[in-house]
């Protein structure tokens, strides 16, 4: 299958393919599955990982290719091999991941990935995501061993009790949100709490911010003005768009 003008123009922005085969595919919960895959060079090719480091993948949607970016989850650089965890709802991702099996192959191309923790590093970490970006909420809190990190998640009402999110109770903070309809709920939750804990100088903080495409415009804002948070302190990437 061909990558459509969707994959011209990332040619055209230095994006890199690689093809990635299934070694195994897990249910980690009702609403997320783990498929395993040897990387087809891509580690080699780009020295390593870094924190929330996301591929996208292709996929064919009636007839035609489509696009997803997925975070790697446990990159091993010196066996060339990662884990793509997905979050379950109706579309091609989902049917894919879901069929998967040792031996099949996926295309996968490199583009527009980037991460790094500011200097001097953050004491404190706040972040704000969803199933979309749970992966990558791993990952940070993994770059961040022993730090204070409070979590809003936000989900479905009646999804998973236990999101596998890899949290450490000695340091993390979870506080669990529901999603109705097209959302605000984790707006006013973040709103309602964030002030008080970043407390008078925000400087020694870190908000990471990933979840739908107006929460994260909002949010972000929000921060950044309100509680003013030096912009080199503030992440913020919509991961997608409400319906």
């Amino acid at each position: 299958m061909g990558h459509g003008w969707e994959g011209v123009v990332l040619k055209l922005m230095r994006g890199r393919d690689f093809t990635f085969t299934v070694t195994a595919a897990e249910q980690l919960t009702d609403g997320f599955r783990r498929v395993s895959v040897t990387d087809g060079g891509l580690l080699a090719a780009t020295g390593g990982a870094h924190p929330t480091m996301w591929v996208r993948l292709w996929f064919e949607r009636h007839g035609k290719p489509h696009q997803r970016a997925y975070t790697l989850v446990d990159p091993d650089p010196e066996a060339g091999t990662f884990s793509l965890d997905f979050a379950l709802h109706d579309g091609p991702a989902t049917d894919w991941a879901r069929a998967a099996a040792p031996g099949d192959t996926i295309d996968a191309t490199l583009q527009g990935t980037g991460f790094a923790l500011p200097e001097p590093a953050p004491s404190r970490l706040f972040v704000i995501g969803d199933p979309a970006s749970l992966p990558a909420i791993n990952s940070l809190l993994a770059a961040a061993p022993g730090t204070p990190a409070t979590i809003w998640y936000e989900s479905a009402p009646g999804t998973d009790d236990e999101p596998p999110l890899r949290l450490d109770q000695a340091h993390h903070t979870l506080h669990r949100v529901d999603r109705h309809g097209r959302g605000g709920e984790l707006i006013d939750a973040v709103r309602s709490t964030l002030p008080r804990l970043l407390g008078d100088d925000p400087s020694d903080a870190y908000v990471w911010i990933a979840c739908d495409t107006a929460t994260t415009r909002s949010l972000s804002g929000y921060v950044r003005r309100d509680l003013a948070v030096p912009k080199e302190r503030v992440h913020a990437l919509g991961y997608w768009r409400a319906g």
